[in-house]
């Protein structure tokens, strides 16, 4: 059986492409919430949690955007750390969607982005690794885009 070698900058490469993705989505997403271009956020707010929420669901998912434009920045700053706290995020928020019985569709869709997330936070700890502390080197936005 014949093994290939692993191609470290094609792996450098997918890495980088998947950070940016996962920088600039929920950066554009939690802009959107400021202007409702995209859609109308404020109707996937689960009811039961909005019912919960002791101020108005708009202030919240505000705050939502708020979270989503310093997830993706996280990405772009620390793309292994960022990986895991969009991961988590958008695991959070389809078990809301699944919660609230509705667009089902998108909690899917968050879930499947998930593992994307995850996958580009391993694949940085791969790329990235230091032999004494692995995967704590990771490279900034601007430091990944000049190799």
């Amino acid at each position: 059986m014949k093994t290939a070698a692993i191609n470290t900058q094609s792996l450098k490469t997918v890495q980088t492409l998947l950070m940016y993705t996962y920088a600039v989505v929920p950066i554009v997403a939690g802009a959107d919430k400021f202007t409702h271009l995209l859609t109308d956020w404020d109707k996937y707010l689960n009811p039961a949690l909005a019912d919960l929420l002791p101020f108005a669901p708009h202030t919240f998912m505000l705050v939502v955007g708020v979270i989503e434009i310093a997830a993706g920045i996280m990405v772009l700053l620390r793309p292994r750390i960022g990986g895991y706290v969009v991961t988590a995020w958008l695991i959070a928020i389809a078990l809301s969607l699944v919660a609230g019985g509705q667009y089902l569709d998108v909690a899917v869709r968050d879930l499947v982005m998930a593992i994307g997330a995850f996958s580009m936070a391993k694949l940085t700890e791969a790329v990235h690794s230091n032999d004494d502390f692995p995967g704590l080197h990771e490279p900034t936005a601007q430091q990944a885009f000049a190799k």
